[in-house]
């Protein structure tokens, strides 16, 4: 057993108890937002109820507080991260932002070149291609893409041959949000590190699952976002090692990241606030904080070993279905189950799945250069958390029987 029972979960989140259509909703679209507790919802509101003020710039009492409750979930995320200062952490946006913060101070600083490599995955969320392409555009490095076995898995033969002294960067997903597969993480930043090369995880879809301890990992900055984790949206988090962040400027200018301003020249903060620039979001860190404090309550093994339960019945009855294509069926994963019925088009199926009360997530999952390598425009995504059950599985095959009989 996984130690989990998601029954009593579930009266943390009132959001799952409605019909969709008539249909008690069942929530399998995690891996975009998850949903979140009310003990989430109460650290947000507690803030504006009771100490909701600017911070680090008054003397006043609700300032102070503000301040401390700020700080103090920096300290919280940063714990549960491992991370060896509390100033290694940033607050973000969240990951998509954080990846542009790394790509950004890296053009800036002038650590990328031309004839200099970054590799990325076929795997990765655009988040995760875009801001590199970008980088590349403005230095005259070139991208490399690690290939894939058919299974979803790298292809770390070709990324071993890929690494040489030229590749100042590597840039990978801990888990393949439209696959599932968990990525062997810490022996892609090995092998990085022989050469020299800088490592950003993007931990968006690893977060929600499994521990992360960035000093066990030794990568340079590792990133997610708290909407994943059963907290807001429009929060995230940027790990890095503290002395790569001294290296690198600034990249946006305002109050919070300088220490003296003049008309003629400006001198930056220390860490972590030479990257906060301007009124933070002090509510989501403080919710964010209060996110990471519930699963650690409900204990992150036991969540993966609940979700790694649901994923493997989801999988075996959807092998079962005449025309079913599982996509992303690698030996290690997350929570995650992608698939296609032949004959069916991904978006019909996900919308009958809707009028039945199955939220599922329909299309390429914002990863069409890995869509186009299976030769697809997209799949069908259920993708779980701590607060779903066995029944709901059952409920969702059997629509998923029922869409295909209907569209077949």
């Amino acid at each position: 057993m996984s130690g989990i029972d998601p029954y009593s979960i579930r009266k943390d989140f009132p959001i799952l108890d409605q019909t969709i259509n008539g249909k008690p909703l069942i929530y399998l679209d995690n891996a975009a937002t998850s949903q979140t507790p009310k003990q989430v919802v109460e650290a947000s509101k507690n803030y504006y109820s009771h100490i909701n003020s600017n911070i680090h710039r008054a003397a006043h009492k609700l300032a102070r507080a503000a301040t401390k409750a700020h700080e103090d979930a920096r300290e919280t995320i940063a714990k549960h991260l491992n991370c060896e200062h509390n100033h290694e952490l940033i607050f973000t946006s969240g990951t998509t932002d954080s990846i542009n913060l790394v790509s950004n101070t890296l053009a800036l600083s002038g650590k990328i070149s031309t004839g200099d490599k970054i590799i990325i995955s076929t795997l990765e969320h655009h988040a995760n291609i875009v801001p590199w392409q970008m980088l590349c555009q403005r230095t005259g490095a070139s991208l490399q893409i690690i290939p894939i076995h058919e299974n979803g898995t790298l292809d770390m033969d070709a990324y071993r041959e890929m690494l040489d002294d030229s590749v100042k960067l590597v840039a990978v997903s801990h888990v393949s949000n439209a696959l599932g597969t968990i990525n062997p993480v810490s022996t892609i930043i090995s092998m990085a590190k022989e050469h020299g090369a800088l490592v950003l995880i993007d931990g968006a879809q690893a977060a929600p699952h499994f521990k992360i301890d960035v000093q066990d990992l030794g990568c340079d900055f590792y990133v997610f976002s708290a909407h994943k984790i059963y907290g807001p949206t429009g929060i995230g988090i940027l790990y890095g090692k503290e002395d790569i962040l001294n290296e690198l400027p600034p990249w946006r200018g305002g109050g919070e990241m300088i220490k003296e301003v003049s008309f003629e020249h400006t001198t930056y903060n220390d860490l972590p606030f030479k990257y906060e620039a301007g009124t933070p979001d002090i509510e989501g860190a403080i919710a964010m904080a209060a996110a990471v404090d519930y699963m650690n309550e409900l204990n992150l093994d036991n969540i993966a070993a609940h979700e790694a339960h649901l994923e493997k019945k989801a999988t075996s009855a959807l092998l079962e279905i005449k025309g079913i294509q599982l996509y992303g069926t690698a030996p290690h994963k997350a929570g995650v189950v992608s698939f296609r019925i032949e004959g069916i088009h991904h978006y019909d199926l996900g919308t009958l799945l809707d009028q039945m009360g199955v939220a599922v997530r329909t299309g390429h999952h914002c990863c069409q250069p890995l869509m186009a390598r299976y030769g697809i425009t997209g799949t069908v995504r259920a993708s779980f958390a701590a607060y779903n059950t066995d029944q709901e599985v059952d409920a969702f095959i059997e629509a998923v029987h029922k869409s295909a009989s209907m569209l077949g």
